[in-house]
């Protein structure tokens, strides 16, 4: 059993979105990402199945062009290779669920 928070050890970056890996499983991998208001993440794609959680905050979430913006509370579940872009409009707690064949440094090197 592992017990990880969203919430403890925050760290907002001034220059660009905060990684950190919370949890590893057989099945995935969970990823907070930090946000402040106007840092973005470049679109992308990922090579498995993802879902995103904005824990706390909001985010223009962009997929294939089309913006929406996902607030506290709302989730969103993406399959493979689909594009999809963020942008923080209100300082941010993003909770990431990824594949756990999917590397975290991919996730990493997108900011």
């Amino acid at each position: 059993m592992k017990i990880v928070s969203l919430t403890e050890s925050l760290m907002y970056k001034e220059d660009k979105p905060a990684i950190t890996v919370l949890l590893k499983t057989k099945a995935s991998k969970e990823i907070r990402i930090v946000m402040k208001k106007g840092q973005l993440m470049k679109e992308h794609k990922a090579p498995f199945p993802i879902v995103i959680e904005i824990f706390e905050g909001a985010i223009d979430f962009g997929v294939n062009g089309e913006k929406k913006l996902l607030k506290k509370g709302d989730l969103i579940a993406l399959d493979e290779n689909v594009l999809h872009d963020l942008t923080c409009i209100d300082d941010c707690i993003v909770r990431l669920s990824i594949s756990s064949f999917d590397t975290t440094d991919r996730v990493k090197n997108l900011v």
